[in-house]
């Protein structure tokens, strides 16, 4: 079922710690028994347990291991960005249990031998779960439906476009009602294309001031609501993926009153920066969908509190230094993020504009139940758990991050909240004092 490595999982007891499950309850943590990969007790009945190693929490939080619904794994691909073995270590340092990895690899995973390549080589290097997202179209060219029967069949939890645009409304229709038919949640990443052209930056004061070419928030929004009324046409499960806009947020929410079978994520960066970031040219933040405004910023953040967005997500990209070694336009949009998100979010914590339980709730359960997944610390749950320290601090600089890609957003800076350790059903796939 896992597909995980070193499938062992000892008899566990964490003690000590603050129990938060990701639905907004929390707790002083007893004890905390883990027994075949799942939580096996609580309390007294787990303090009388013979267990095989016990980890003292004190001081700690104890989370639901995260669950990131965008990362781009880079394999199968060149290599030269990253791979399944080295960015999944990345996404296990940064607490992530379960990563659904991108359908823009090399080739596309737009077939079932794909699917079963990244599953493959996921289940012998990868110390995390890996779960497949399937290209909604071949190629993700936008023009043909891909097999999406035979990706279900071969694994894949959804489909969708990556960052890609789907080339106009009648396909994108076409693609919802082919993907309801096999009951798939569809994930898309809204951009209307004509009205994006060839920009790279959010159309505003920096882009004015710096003479660069800027993407219109109507390029989102149009493409929002363009897809929230087909969705409601097909009754297709819809997942709009990396939400940028305020205006998004109101239509998202008037959707969902409405009915409309919608869930929306947003990356860590957009909820942390605006596109002040780009003032100096700086090539990290050169993203897609850009860095907007800082209404736009506060108005995902209050989505994310109130629950209207389900999921806060990585949107992991790692790159070589040669794709962010060039002028700002020609560099390759993406932040290798998965490492710092935690300490982001604890940013967010301290300056309340989330609470902790928000945060937790954003990177666990909300994003599991997109998937159909669940994700929490009662009996009988699977034990995949992250456990960090908030109070704290560690750097992001090559010495501390994983990933092959060192274009992080915070590089450099004293960062809040150090994963202590992640384990996967029961197991460590990363402890800090093994690293």
């Amino acid at each position: 079922m896992s597909h995980i490595r070193n499938q062992f999982s000892p008899l566990l007891l964490i003690t000590g710690g603050r129990l938060i499950d990701g639905q907004g309850r929390e707790a002083d943590n007893d004890a905390l028994l883990i027994r075949d990969g799942r939580i096996a007790a609580t309390g007294s009945e787990a303090l009388s347990a013979d267990v095989d190693d016990t980890i003292n929490a004190e001081g700690w939080v104890i989370a639901p291991g995260f669950v990131d619904l965008c990362c781009n794994l880079r394999e199968p691909g060149n290599g030269q960005k990253g791979n399944i073995a080295s960015e999944t270590r990345a996404a296990a340092h940064g607490g992530f249990t379960t990563v659904c990895a991108s359908p823009e690899t090399s080739p596309v995973n737009d077939s079932g031998a794909v699917t079963h390549l990244i599953r493959d080589v996921a289940a012998s290097r990868s110390p995390i779960r890996v779960l497949p997202i399937g290209a909604i179209t071949r190629g993700l060219e936008g023009d043909l439906l891909s097999d999406m029967a035979g990706l279900r069949n071969a694994g894949c939890v959804a489909v969708g476009n990556g960052s890609r645009g789907v080339r106009n409304a009648r396909i994108l229709r076409r693609c919802m009602a082919y993907a309801q038919t096999f009951g798939l949640t569809v994930m898309f990443s809204p951009e209307n294309q004509a009205l994006a052209a060839d920009g790279y930056a959010h159309d505003g004061l920096v882009t004015s001031r710096l003479g660069l070419l800027g993407i219109p928030e109507v390029a989102e929004t149009a493409a929002v609501m363009e897809m929230l009324l087909l969705a409601e046409e097909t009754g297709a499960r819809l997942h709009l993926s990396q939400l940028s806009c305020a205006r998004s947020v109101e239509m998202l929410a008037d959707a969902q009153q409405r009915g409309i079978k919608v869930t929306a994520d947003v990356a860590m960066h957009q909820l942390v920066f605006t596109e002040d970031a780009l003032a100096g040219f700086d090539s990290r933040f050169h993203v897609r969908p850009p860095l907007r405004s800082e209404a736009d910023r506060k108005a995902l953040v209050a989505g994310v509190r109130e629950g209207v967005i389900a999921a806060i997500v990585s949107q992991h990209q790692p790159n070589d230094s040669a794709a962010k070694q060039a002028p700002l336009a020609a560099t390759e949009p993406g932040l290798s993020t998965i490492e710092s998100v935690l300490s982001m979010g604890l940013e967010l914590v301290s300056r309340d504009e989330l609470a902790l339980t928000d945060l937790v709730r954003a990177l666990t359960t909300g994003p599991a139940s997109v998937i159909g997944r669940s994700a929490g610390l009662a009996e009988g749950d699977m034990a995949d758990v992250c456990l960090f320290d908030p109070v704290a601090t560690w750097t992001a600089d090559d010495s501390s991050l994983v990933s092959v890609g060192r274009h992080a957003p915070v590089i450099g800076r004293e960062l809040p909240g150090v994963v202590r350790m992640t384990l996967v059903e029961g197991r460590k796939a990363w402890d800090a004092l093994q690293a």
